[in-house]
This record gives C-alpha cells, sequence and structure tokens, in this order.
C-alpha cells in the first residue's frame, strides 16, 4: 500500500523525555506512521520542522525555548506547509484559543487513549481539523457568546465560498470537497486560500471557528 511506502511523517516536541517516548512507541505502532525526529524545546522543534519538511508536527504547548503556540505561529508565517496538531494536558481557555487561532490543525489532550491520538494524526496530515471530544464542547462554548471570542466584520464570502467552508466544517479534506461541488482540488484550495484571507484566519479549523461564531455557516465543528 502506499502509506506503507509513503509514511506519515511527523516532528515530535514535548519536554519530556519519557513522555516523549511513550508517544512515539504508539505513533509508530502503526505501519502508516513515522516519527523522523524529537525535540525537547520549540526552538529545536523550528529547527527539526524545516530540516525534516514533515507531514505533522506533534507539539505539546508548554516548553523551554519557544511553546508550541510560538512554534505553531512560525509555521504558519514561514508558510511550512506541515499540519501542526497539540497534543497537550492544558485545556485552559486562553490555551484552546491561542493554539486555534496561532492555526494549529488540531487539539487533543493527553488523557485521550493511543488510538485517538493516532487518528489525529492522520487527520491533520490529509488536512482536516482535529480536535478532542472535551475541546470540541469548549469551543462551542466559547463560540455561543460565554467566552473571550468577539464579534467582528469581516469582508463576505461568495456563496462558492460558503459552500466549501461549509464542507469544510464536517471534516471534507479538498479531494472530497472538490468531488461534490464537482470542482478540481486547485480550485477547491484557492477558495480556502480567499476564505483564510476574508476571515483573516491561518487554518481551516480557525476558519470554521469564526464563520460559525458570525453565524455564517451551521456548527459542525466536531472532536
Amino acid at each position: 500500500m502506499s502509506s506503507e511506502i509513503n509514511p506519515i511523517r511527523v516532528v515530535l516536541a514535548d519536554d519530556h523525555t519519557v513522555v516523549r517516548a511513550g508517544i512515539r512507541m504508539f505513533l509508530e505502532s502503526v505501519p502508516d506512521i513515522k516519527v523522523v525526529a524529537e525535540a525537547d524545546n520549540g526552538e529545536m522543534a523550528q529547527t527539526l520542522i524545516q530540516q525534516h519538511q514533515p507531514d505533522v508536527a506533534v507539539l505539546d504547548i508548554q516548553m523551554p525555548k519557544g511553546s508550541g503556540i510560538d512554534v505553531t505561529r512560525w509555521v504558519r508565517a514561514s508558510r511550512q506547509s506541515v499540519g501542526v496538531l497539540i497534543l497537550t494536558a492544558y485545556d485552559d481557555d486562553a490555551y484552546v484559543l491561542g493554539v486555534l487561532q496561532a492555526g494549529a490543525n488540531g487539539y487533543v489532550l493527553k488523557t485521550a487513549s493511543p488510538v485517538e491520538v493516532i487518528r489525529a494524526v492522520r487527520e491533520v496530515s490529509e488536512g482536516r481539523s482535529a480536535l478532542d471530544a472535551a475541546i470540541a464542547q469548549k469551543l462551542m462554548g466559547l463560540i455561543s457568546g460565554h467566552g473571550p471570542i468577539q464579534r467582528e466584520e469581516y469582508e463576505q464570502l461568495t456563496e462558492r465560498e460558503l459552500e466549501v467552508l461549509t464542507l469544510a466544517s464536517k471534516g471534507d479534506t479538498n479531494k472530497a470537497i472538490g468531488v461534490q461541488l464537482r470542482i478540481s482540488d486547485r480550485t477547491v484550495q484557492g477558495h480556502l486560500a480567499n476564505i483564510y484571507a476574508k476571515l483573516n484566519a491561518n487554518s481551516r479549523t480557525e476558519a470554521v471557528m469564526r464563520a460559525v461564531s458570525q453565524g455564517l455557516i451551521p456548527n459542525h465543528i466536531q472532536g
């Protein structure tokens, strides 16, 4: 199978050696995931991401020399084509919002099972959003007006862009969206780029979060 020939390449960053070893062990227990490098701080994570160009960076939030949020912002600012999955013990509102607004593709708690983390890595590698059920519920509370997300004015999305974003909010890949709308993957990518620009978003998750908070699309965010 192609997944065995070309496994999902992961850079893993966590400042606790034992935790990192455990995460690596269960990630590599499946044939389609390979950890290509490990970092114990944010600065090293950036260096290794740049060096190895992985498919997914799995990051803790609190690390020396740069948090997971700092690394995520750097990934997006430097336009690295890397999916970012935050794997952390922290579920504070400020962390959730900070991570998603920085442009992370997924947020999973360390209380998740190995199967859930493996699924999240796969989803992020496919360009989908991966949210822990508890995080998704918390995010919905924030979007519903019980948290610090403020209503803002954004440039109006076209009907096609709303269709693309609605399908993206359900977790559909670019290819799946293209099939349903009878357009090419490249066209879907172009629509998403326009959506990000209009909503001032750095990732699919953040764009969906902003669109749902404005009532532009139905709420399909799932864990």
